[in-house]
């Protein structure tokens, strides 16, 4: 079961990165592996390790292109996860089988690579088979699906959370200086960031990450009160 007012840092690059997140009160940590798009942050092996290292209530998520239910179980149990978010263009025949698989899953909505009505149907059509959606940007000059570092139009995140059974997850550019705002605009049950706390290193600056974690439950203090 996924938390209200989830925020997920996204990009963990090594084992201080993910002490350093903990330490800030990030209670999830995105890994992303298994690729179409961006090369890995870690290796496989050594998401492994951190992630059996992360202390309760500290949470991974793995976050995917991976497309087949079997493949997806399976490299989840290998790391010693239980929430997949998954950014490929996965069947509703196989996201039906990974349900049966004991997993928290969040799809990805993308803004930009498919016209904006078609993401209302992906919503009906997917809400039984998945847990929350998670909206990200796309980049048509590298064909990412996320970590583009990107906005994109919130009206149309804010006409998907009103619409959508399912919590939705607001990713896409999001940076300490802009996180409130989107907040009050599009009023997701959770926010993500990758890029937007990183600083001139590719690498997690702690203040950022503190500043962007204080911004965020402002906003939902109001949008989500406790």
């Amino acid at each position: 079961m996924l938390e209200e007012r989830l925020i997920q840092i996204a990009g963990v690059m090594d084992a201080a990165e993910a002490e350093m997140l903990q330490q800030c009160g990030v209670r999830y940590l995105g890994f992303p592996l298994r690729l179409d798009v961006h090369r890995a942050d870690i290796s496989e092996e050594e998401a492994a390790a951190i992630i059996k290292s992360l202390v309760p209530p500290t949470c991974a998520v793995l976050i995917t292109y991976l497309d087949h239910a079997n493949e997806i179980a399976d490299f989840c149990r290998t790391l010693g996860v239980r929430i997949v978010q998954l950014h490929g263009s996965i069947s509703r025949d196989e996201l039906e089988r990974l349900r049966d698989c004991d997993l928290t899953v969040i799809k990805s909505l993308v803004i930009g690579r498919q016209p904006d009505e078609s993401h209302e149907r992906t919503l009906a059509d997917l809400a039984p088979f998945v847990d929350a959606f998670i909206i990200d940007t796309f980049d048509p000059a590298t064909g990412a699906s996320g970590a583009t570092g990107k906005t994109h139009d919130w009206h149309v995140s804010r006409r998907l959370v009103e619409l959508s059974e399912r919590p939705i997850i607001l990713a896409g550019g999001l940076t300490p200086e802009n996180v409130q705002r989107a907040i009050l605009q599009v009023r997701p049950a959770g926010v993500d960031s990758h890029t937007g706390v990183e600083d001139w290193t590719g690498r997690k600056n702690q203040a950022r990450v503190r500043k962007f974690l204080t911004q965020a439950y402002e906003a939902f203090d109001i949008v989500r009160p406790k």
